[in-house]
């Protein structure tokens, strides 16, 4: 996220060097990155029409993303997209949310087809349709890319445009602040004046000043918004009302099975959650699950539970595709989802009482895919004071000011 914005910036600033953008990284390797950690999909099959947008953007920003991210005198980018579709399949108890989130998706332009139980059997002779009631499947624009590529080629492309890399982690802002008095009270409105970096390997820190911070930290998020002092304020105050993003640890199982679906085989969406996707051509499969509120994992580390695919995922495979009783699992890691738990949406735009950060953060599992649209939001929202692309108001941290949540049905 932080380097779409970055480009974003870049690409829309009004004259050339208008702007000093700088993105700090504390991993430099991104070995721990939820982007390269995720499994790369890209779908329009959502419930809120801002999310529809932003991926049918996201989709055509892909495809053409030579002319958008290209740097001359470097070989073209390949971000290996593969447009298989998701399939999502629903249950007799899901079916009409599912119908119904269709018509939404249809009337946003993304095209989207309902399968009975019948024509899933035609189409996928390998799935066992006991139980689904209907299918949606995503007939273009839909699939999976490689998460790396994306990332890599943003982050080469704003560095060419002038946007300089900091390795080293945030350990806090200098901060001025004013009170200012409304008819409820008091509010203090802070401006952060200085970011402190702390350098890799060194005791040291390194002051950078700043006009305006982007919170891009995706799971850690809230950690740094309570640095500029978001959410430690007296309960039930709005300076009390804390960034309802935290990390969720999400496992990911790649396995081997010869006899598994071919070339055909979509991004499924089972009705229990578990989904898999084809991983190359040599009977390689990529999949997962996220975890019951109550079985969530512990997050201080990214070790995967193995048991967890042998009693939660497996047992759904081998239902939903009976050859994958006689699967082999190969490898597995674990990533974070920057996790809205207020609504798991985007958080899109400045804090109301720290003026100068603005954030893009709790996609909740699909801010890969939505990153292309989501970096030209903010960017837009800087330059231009508004959105102009799609309109992200929704989105604003003032939602969880006033309690409205505006929840997106289909988290995967």
């Amino acid at each position: 996220m932080g380097w779409s914005v970055a480009y974003w910036l870049k690409a829309l600033e009004p004259r050339r060097d208008a702007l000093r953008v700088v993105v700090i990284e504390k991993d430099p390797t991104y070995s721990r990155a939820s982007t390269v950690l995720s499994a790369g999909g890209i779908r329009q099959q959502f419930s809120l029409p801002e999310n529809i947008q932003m991926s049918l953007y996201s989709a055509f920003f892909l495809r053409t993303i030579n002319e958008h991210l290209g740097v001359v005198n470097e070989p073209p980018i390949d971000i290996q997209f593969n447009p298989s579709g998701y399939l999502f399949l629903a249950s007799e108890d899901e079916a009409a949310k599912l119908e119904n989130n269709v018509r939404i998706q249809r009337a946003e332009g993304a095209e989207v087809s309902l399968l009975s139980p019948a024509q899933l059997k035609k189409k996928y002779p390998w799935i066992n349709t006991d139980g689904v009631a209907v299918a949606s499947y995503g007939l273009e624009n839909e699939g999976w890319f490689d998460p790396w590529s994306l990332l890599n080629a943003f982050r080469r492309k704003a560095m060419s445009m002038g946007v300089y890399q900091c390795f080293g982690e945030v350990i806090s802002f200098t901060i001025s602040s004013r009170e200012i008095m409304v008819p409820e009270g008091e509010l203090t409105f802070s401006h952060i004046n200085y970011v402190r970096v702390q350098m890799p390997n060194s005791l040291e820190y390194q002051p950078v000043e700043c006009s305006l911070v982007v919170n891009a930290a995706g799971p850690w998020s809230q950690k740094l918004a309570e640095m500029a002092g978001v959410g430690i304020g007296p309960p039930d105050t709005p300076e009390g009302i804390k960034l309802p993003v935290e990390p969720r640890k999400r496992y990911i199982f790649v396995w081997h099975c010869p006899d598994g679906p071919g070339l055909d085989c979509p991004m499924l969406v089972d009705a229990t959650g578990t989904y898999f996707r084809r991983e190359g051509l040599g009977g390689n499969y990529l999949g997962g699950l996220s975890p019951a509120e109550e079985e969530e994992p512990d997050i201080q580390d990214l070790e995967v539970d193995h048991d967890f695919f042998q009693e939660k995922i497996w047992p759904c495979l081998a239902h939903r595709v009976p050859v994958f009783e006689s699967l082999k699992v190969k490898s597995a890691w674990a990533g974070y989802y920057d996790y809205n738990t207020f609504d798991q949406n985007a958080v899109l735009g400045p804090h109301p009482l720290v003026e100068n950060m603005l954030f893009i953060t709790g996609f909740s599992g699909h801010g890969l895919q939505q990153s292309p649209a989501a970096g030209r939001a903010v960017a837009e929202l800087i330059l231009e004071g508004k959105f102009k692309t799609i309109n992200m108001e929704k989105f604003s941290f003032k939602r969880f000011i006033s309690g409205e949540q505006i929840l997106e049905r289909n988290v995967v």
